[in-house]
């Protein structure tokens, strides 16, 4: 049997439009153990909802960035130091400054989107 992955969807929302409630579901809907990170919201999908990575349980297999790039660039290093190493930038959430400050940290920016890697289109969504 494959171990189940994990992934902590940063910047994950409320909306169903937006990109990191998308997020939530496609990685539900495909068995991953979702942590949702978002200081505002107590649930998002019916799962708890963390305020910080720092918050987490665990270190989960993956970080997924759904922020402005001025934001994930602060938020690399709580990902940095809660042992999370692979980290989806999606469109929007990259910047240069982001991206070399995640190797900086020893981090793997990932600049691909995650819904569209873990086989789900985000326009069915």
């Amino acid at each position: 049997m494959i171990p189940t992955q994990s992934i902590a969807i940063i910047g994950a929302s409320e909306d169903r439009s937006k990109y990191g409630n998308k997020a939530v579901r496609a990685y539900s809907s495909k068995g991953w153990v979702v942590y949702p990170v978002n200081p505002k919201h107590e649930s998002i999908e019916g799962i708890k909802c963390y305020h910080s990575v720092t918050d987490l349980p665990e270190a989960p297999d993956f970080a997924s960035l759904y922020l402005p790039p001025k934001v994930g660039v602060k938020v690399l290093k709580q990902i940095a130091e809660k042992g999370i190493r692979k980290v989806y930038v999606n469109p929007g959430a990259e910047s240069d400054e982001l991206v070399k400050e995640a190797e900086r940290l020893g981090l793997e920016p990932l600049l691909v989107c995650s819904i569209l890697s873990v086989g789900t289109d985000p326009e069915e969504l």
